[in-house]
């Protein structure tokens, strides 16, 4: 080979040379630029759901069921008087009546009215008796004993007389009347039906005055205690919310249901549109108060115990809170938050303190969360 070619071939190797050195230097410098840019991506920032800390008040509740009963202590006893006839029956079991309706026609019995008859005459007798022993006492025919036993037999007599008056038996038939506004809650006689005397014939239940025995736990009863606020919801009509509070917490468990029963009064007002042995539910109030809310979603909790990322600008800062009472999805939290505060709620797993965030704004947030009070 000859001096001239051997140059040439010099200098084209050390032009493939450089050419691959520059190729070399270009992939090294793209792969480490791509690496930086992923790095700088995954350490200064996140994509994040945030929300604002709100102030509610939250509550802690127990629910029950129960149903619509008369209060006992305004349930009245329709009796009979005496034996008699049940000649007419206007109502029926489970019906409303007013304050002096007509509930039933009595037609008196022959022998209680024969037992009238005989008291009347008596008294008629007794005062005939009297006024003859008077008279023979004046013209000195009579003893004073004899006048003292007729005045004895005639006080006899007219109290017997005033006790048949009391017993309706001088009445050849009688209507017995509603004495309040209530409910037929028991009917045990029959329209023909004959009766004897203090037969009970219906029991009456004053409609303005219901409660709703609600079973609770036994281990829920020990909690609960006289005044706390009930919300009374009835089953097939949701809509209808009763403010109630309870009344009385048995102090026994009930053999039928093995709960323990909770007592709880209907308002007047609230009354009318219910009707006897609807089912309610019932929610108790145990204990409420207004404070600081969030999400369940925000707060997380490692060794270092309870914590939630509050958003700055576009920074994430730890901040470690107490938590409370929860309702609806939200939870009290007591810490350095305060309400108006942006908190993450997703995405809050990848933070760290003090990392960049990028704000994602859910649009059913709102709907998933509940609606502030």
């Amino acid at each position: 080979m000859s001096n001239r070619d051997a140059s040439m071939r010099v200098r084209v190797d050390g032009a493939l040379v450089a050419a691959w050195l520059a190729l070399v230097l270009a992939l090294t410098s793209t792969s480490v630029h791509a690496s930086n840019t992923a790095s700088a991506s995954k350490q200064g920032s996140v994509l994040v759901a945030v929300t604002t800390a709100r102030t509610r008040n939250v509550s802690q509740t127990i629910t029950a069921f129960g149903r619509v009963q008369p209060d006992p202590d305004h349930l009245a006893s329709v009796t009979l008087p005496r034996a008699g006839l049940i000649d007419r029956l206007w109502v029926r079991l489970g019906q409303r009546v007013g304050a002096g309706a007509p509930l039933l026609e009595l037609d008196t019995a022959p022998n209680a009215r024969m037992n009238y008859q005989q008291a009347k005459a008596a008294v008629s007798f007794a005062r005939s008796k009297l006024a003859r022993l008077q008279e023979l006492f004046k013209e000195q025919l009579g003893t004073r004993d004899q006048l003292a036993s007729a005045r004895r037999d005639l006080r006899d007599a007219e109290a017997r007389l005033r006790a048949e008056k009391k017993l309706g038996t001088g009445e050849a038939k009688e209507t017995i009347r509603a004495p309040f506004a209530g409910i037929v809650t028991r009917l045990d006689v029959s329209q023909g039906q004959r009766v004897q005397g203090d037969t009970t014939a219906l029991l009456l239940a004053s409609r303005d005055d219901l409660v709703v025995p609600l079973g609770v736990e036994q281990e829920n009863a020990t909690r609960l205690k006289p005044g706390m606020e009930v919300t009374l919801v009835a089953v097939f009509a949701p809509k209808q919310h009763i403010s109630a509070s309870v009344d009385q917490v048995h102090a026994m468990v009930d053999p039928k249901t093995r709960l323990v029963d909770v007592l709880t009064h209907l308002p007047k007002d609230a009354a009318d549109g219910l009707v006897l042995g609807e089912t309610m539910r019932g929610i108790i109030t145990l204990a409420s108060k207004q404070a600081v809310t969030v999400p369940r979603s925000a707060v997380l909790r490692d060794e270092r115990g309870s914590y939630l990322f509050v958003v700055h600008g576009t920074t994430a800062h730890r901040v470690a809170v107490r938590t409370g009472l929860h309702q609806d999805g939200w939870l009290a939290v007591d810490g350095d938050v305060h309400a108006g505060d942006t908190v993450v709620t997703l995405g809050n797993y990848e933070l760290h303190d003090a990392m960049h965030v990028r704000e994602k704004q859910s649009s059913s947030e709102s709907s998933s969360n509940g609606p502030s009070q």
